[in-house]
Formats: structure tokens, sequence, C-alpha cells
């Protein structure tokens, strides 16, 4: 066979690996969470800015260009001045860049907000895509731990913004000075020491997970799971081990620490290691920020100070806080499992000023958009409002008179604020029309051919209720007190007969629960 009569090979339609389509259903639930999101932070006085999907690589701070392509975790191209681009990865090191590059026109505090697309170029999995939404919110500028208690407000106030019910969440608070403080007290400071620092920070931040016995072991020589896997321990003595337990285990701030007498430490643990100046620091903007909220109203019950929490080890400075869900939901494989996590953040005091040569104070935090939607939508919170698909206006005829008369319809509805579209297909098979009408689920057909034109009539159908009919109406008695499902009326009467059709059926939604 000849190369002209080979047939062109047919193009694939495949979707990337880690990324997703998304319905109509996901954007409208998106959009209604987000609306309440950007009302609470509109309340306390944030306002938005945007920036681009595009950073220059080296800006995104730990991400930097290697020798020949820097894809470790973002993926990047060459601009043609060879310079590294990358998708942002998070929302964070493109405000630090907008507020350094414009610093001398921004107002301080630069209070603002800002949600959109992140991407990671890492593997996917189940529920891990490379693609997906944050909703951040930041203060720039304000030194003080009360930027970080307003903070962690309202994030409480974002939760119950939300319809999640006290309860249901709390918002976690730690200091990174606190964690920096106590891991230099027990011999691992310095950065000859940042592995086992590591080790020992993701150790306690499984203390949720695993309690004080698996803890206590990955800090130890090591714990072996369920499955027989060995996860390798840090080798900490007894004596850090209990030091760290005890500050894990403490329920309370007031728990650790005396007050009558300026700032003592009551637990016999920590007190072995004679704590140091950073850890005292962290404590005190702890005691400041729990003061804070507390006065506010905020009880433990929905702000609390957790030395369990530890976030992200690269850029934060003080201050850090996780957003909680408490109650059970149903996984993959059919477990019962705490939702856990829908967000967080903190200070990042160092991020500004990596491109300003001066110390610029930051704090802030970011939802998980997409996580936080599933959690709504197993609390029924989400995806409630109702959306009536659109009136459908058919098409008798096809010529031009006809035609701007249908349109006409068709806007005349719109204005009126009833959702409507003219059918675009092929008009001459009527009832495929109906059939489309059907697959759409449009609430009402309006039908006007030459006889009811030329009498300045249009038919009006009710196909909720004319579906109804042909299933459940069995004699002529449910016939007669049945809703008439056609009616014929004046074409200056379509609009508000269209109206009393839609507020009957939304009545019978209502009654049917």
């Amino acid at each position: 066979m000849s190369e002209k009569q080979k047939k062109p090979q047919k193009l694939k339609a495949r979707l990337p690996r880690g990324f997703v389509d998304r319905d109509a259903a996901d954007i409208r639930a998106v959009n209604e969470m987000t609306a309440k999101i950007r009302a609470v932070y509109e309340h306390y006085g944030f306002d938005p800015v945007e920036t681009p999907l595009f950073e220059y690589t080296d800006a995104l701070g730990k991400f930097l260009p290697d020798a020949d392509r820097p894809n470790e975790g973002v993926f990047s191209l060459q601009d043609d001045d060879e310079q590294w681009m990358s998708l942002r990865y998070d929302l964070t090191a493109p405000l630090a860049r907008h507020v350094a590059e414009n610093f001398n026109e921004i107002q301080l505090p630069y209070r603002t907000y800002r949600a959109g697309y992140v991407f990671r170029n890492e593997k996917p999995g189940p529920g891990r895509f490379r693609q997906f939404m944050q909703f951040d919110a930041d203060t720039v500028g304000a030194a003080g731990v009360q930027a970080d208690a307003e903070m962690c407000m309202m994030m409480a106030d974002t939760m119950e913004a939300l319809g999640i019910a006290r309860g249901d969440y709390v918002i976690r608070v730690n200091n990174r000075k606190v964690l920096d403080g106590l891991l230099e007290a027990i011999g691992l400071g310095g950065d000859e020491n940042a592995g086992r620092k590591l080790t020992v920070l993701r150790a306690m931040d499984k203390y949720d997970k695993f309690g004080r016995e698996g803890v206590t072991l990955l800090l130890g020589d090591g714990r072996k799971d369920e499955s027989g896997d060995f996860t390798k321990g840090a080798g900490l003595g007894q004596a850090a081990i209990d030091a760290i337990i005890e500050l894990l285990d403490a329920p309370l701030i007031d728990d650790l620490i005396d007050y009558s007498n300026d700032i003592t430490f009551k637990t016999a643990g920590l007190s072995k290691f004679g704590i140091n100046a950073t850890f005292d620091e962290g404590f005190r903007e702890l005691k400041v920020i729990s003061d804070l909220v507390q006065a506010a109203g905020y009880g433990n019950n929905r702000i609390r100070i957790d030395p369990s929490i530890v976030r992200g080890l690269e850029y934060y400075t003080g201050p850090v806080y996780e957003a909680e869900l408490l109650f059970d939901v149903t996984n993959e494989k059919g477990e019962k499992v705490v939702f856990g996590s829908v967000g967080g953040g903190g200070r990042y005091d160092g991020l500004v000023s990596r491109f300003m040569g001066q110390p610029v104070p930051a704090t802030g935090f970011s939802i998980g958009v997409s996580r936080l939607m599933t959690a709504l939508k197993n609390l029924g919170k989400l995806g409630q409002n109702e959306v009536v698909a659109p009136v459908l206006v058919t098409v008798m005829d096809g010529d031009i008179e006809s035609m701007g008369r249908y349109q006409r319809f068709t806007q005349e509805l719109r204005a009126a604020g009833i959702r409507a579209e003219m059918y675009q297909g092929n008009w001459k098979k009527f009832g495929n029309q109906l059939k489309y009408a059907d697959r759409r689920g449009a609430p009402v057909a309006i039908i006007q051919g030459g006889d009811e034109r030329a009498e300045g009539l249009v038919q009006i159908k009710d196909l909720i209720e004319g579906k109804r009919l042909s299933g459940e109406i069995e004699d002529n008695t449910s016939w007669r007190e049945a809703r008439v499902a056609q009616v014929s009326v004046p074409e200056a009467e379509l609009v508000a007969k269209v109206r009393e059709i839609l507020d009957a059926q939304a009545e019978d939604r209502a009654r049917a629960g």
C-alpha cells in the first residue's frame, strides 16, 4: 500500500497524569465555597491581589535551577532569553516577589488574599494531583504575633462560615522557635545535625497518628508498623525522648509554664536541658497568642496551643498553625478515618527579605480548596444550592421572522432572571428537541408553531409535571387533580406563566425534601 493510501492515525484523547477535568457541579461547588471564604477575608479588611502562574525559578525559594533542568518539584521551561521559569509551586513565594518588587508603592502592613492553581511536579497518586487550588491570606509588614493571632481567628471564622460546627474543627498553634530551641537544647543544633533534626521533627509530626508510644519508638531506635516495615528512628537518648514526649503530651500551654513569677518551666524533662532563649521566646509568643484569642472569645475548643504542630521546614520562622477537621470520613478502603488538616500556615519573616536585604516580617495561611471541598461534601454543606436547568425555547420554523421571535422569547426570559436557551441543533426533528430537553433536565419547554404565531399565542409545557403524570397518573380522578402540564397563553404573558410554573416546581421539591 502506498504512503498516500494510508489512513492518518487518529489522535488519542487522553488526560495527562495527575490532572483532572472538572464538571459543572464541582465548579459550582468551588465557586460557592470560595465566595464564602472571600467574604470572611473581606470582612477582616483584606484586599485581593493576583500573581501570574509563572515565576522565575529562582524566586521560588528552594527550587533553584540545576545544571540542566530545574525539575525538582516544579514544572519549568526556558524563556527566549534562556532564563528558567516555573509554574508556581505555592502562592506564598509569588506574593513575596510581588511585595519586594512593589515595596515602595505598597502600604504596610499589606493585608491581602488570593486564590489560584498551583502545580507540583511530583508522582501522582490517589487523591494526589499535580494541579490543585489554594486560597491564601497574608499580612506583610506586621512583626507582632497579634497578626498571627488574627490569622488563627480568621481561620476559625472561615471554618464556621463554611458550615463546619464548633467541635468539628480546631486551629492548632505552635511556634518553630519552641521546636528549634528544644532541638538545640538536646544537642541537635547546627547544620551538621540537619538530618537527625529532620527525623525528630517528622516523628513529632506523627504524634496525632501514632501517639506517645509510636513517637517514642521513632525518636529512639525505630518503629515497625503492622505490615512489618521498619522505619529507622532518630537514635535519641532517653532523657531527650522524655523531654520531647513531655512537651507533646501537654494539652494546654499552662500545663508547661508557671507564670506566677515570670516564665518558668514546670516540667522535669525540659528543665534538665536548661532551656535556651530561643525556646523561651517561642513560648512567650505562644502565651501572647493564647491570651489574645481567648480575650476575643476563641476558647480552646476553637484555637488550641499544640506543640506537636511542625509544618513546612523550609521557611517558617515563628508561629505555625493548622486547621484540622475532627470528624470521621470513609476512605477509599471503606475505613473510617479522621479527615485531618485542610490548611495552615505561619510566620515566614525571611521570605520577602531574600529579595530586599532587610527584615520584612510576614505571616499567612493557605487553605487547600480541593481537600476542603471533599470535606464539605461529606458534611452535606456544599453543592446543596439548587441549580435549575434552563428553560428550552424550541424551534418549529426556520425562517428569519420565526427565529427572531424565538430569540426574543429567550431574551425576555433571561432579562427576567430565568435561565433559558433557544435550541441550536437540527430543528427539523422536533422529537429530538424534546429528547434534548429531557437529557438537560429542562423544567419547561416553549413551543410556538405557525398556528400559535398567527394568534399571538405560545405553548408552555411543564416538563417536570408531564413526566410525573406519565409515570404516576392511573385514573381520571388523579388526572383532574393534577397540575396542568401544558397551557397556551398570549405572548405577553409568557414570562409570568413560566415564572408561575417554576415556582410551583420549587414548592414541590421543597415538600419532597
